[in-house]
């Protein structure tokens, strides 16, 4: 499968500084999404420590790992970097007291024979747009969703919550981390967006849906997100990734000379 990929990140209207960060190696197809949180610019500290740390030792992995690789390996491997992303955050807050308390979301994507394998920590999300549809596929790690899950309340509740930005789990806030992960099939023609939750409390889904279902390119589909966001209120940073799934690769045809030699 061949992928085109388009990204912004945007202060928003409100915050005096940027605390999301975005990472992509477009060749090892890994994408870095994350939300920093915590004291004078400590939140973005941590949201690029993990991008760029995520980003550049999954990179590494899938360089230098034997082939072939099982998909389960794959997974297993990106758990790992946010694990390690996360140890490295903690010892950071720790050891500098202007980062004491700093913590991000993030949401981290491999896109590996035909799959997409997701690891994500707090309410950074992705997405996916299939034949129109499109379809939440992270679950937040928040207290609203906690509510929501045991019943308490409903998501139109939830929705009009003021505890919206209340998550349960973060990189870089204790030692240990509990990562969820998941492996999903690219069809064709699929659409991923992953995005920080300053696009998915400012936008509703049907809005959402209705802006990646437009004849638009991906660069402006995206811009055209990050405008919604800020049309809303623009209340926090805002970032956004497309990943689009442009079909399967052409294999290369095997010559007249080569079927002969191939069949004798």
């Amino acid at each position: 499968m061949k992928y085109a990929f388009s990204a912004c990140t945007d202060q928003g209207r409100v915050r005096s500084n940027n605390e999301d960060a975005v990472s992509i190696d477009h060749q090892a197809q890994v994408v870095v999404l994350a939300d920093g949180m915590g004291g004078y610019n400590a939140g973005e500290v941590a949201s690029h420590m993990a991008t760029e740390l995520i980003r550049t030792q999954m990179a590494r992995w899938l360089a230098q790992a034997a082939q072939p690789l099982q998909s389960q390996q794959v997974r297993q491997a990106l758990e790992s970097c946010v694990e390690h992303a996360n140890l490295a955050i903690f010892q950071a807050a720790q050891n500098h007291a202007q980062y004491s308390g700093m913590g991000t979301t993030v949401v981290a994507s491999v896109l590996w024979d035909n799959q997409l394998m997701l690891a994500h920590v707090g309410d950074s999300r992705c997405y996916r747009l299939r034949a129109g549809q499109l379809l939440q596929i992270t679950r937040d790690h928040s207290w609203l969703q906690e509510q929501i899950d045991a019943g308490l309340i409903t998501p139109e509740q939830a929705a009009q919550s003021g505890q919206r930005n209340l998550v349960t789990r973060a990189l870089g806030v204790e030692e240990d981390v509990l990562v969820e992960s998941n492996g999903f099939t690219v069809e064709a023609h699929d659409l991923f967006l992953l995005c920080s939750d300053g696009l998915s409390e400012m936008v509703h889904d049907t809005n959402l849906s209705s802006i990646l279902n437009t004849e638009a390119t991906l660069e402006e589909k995206t811009q055209q997100l990050v405008d919604a966001a800020n049309a809303h209120g623009g209340r926090d940073n805002i970032s956004v990734v497309l990943i689009y799934a442009d079909g399967p690769l052409p294999t290369r045809k095997r010559s007249l000379v080569s079927r002969l030699l191939g069949s004798a």
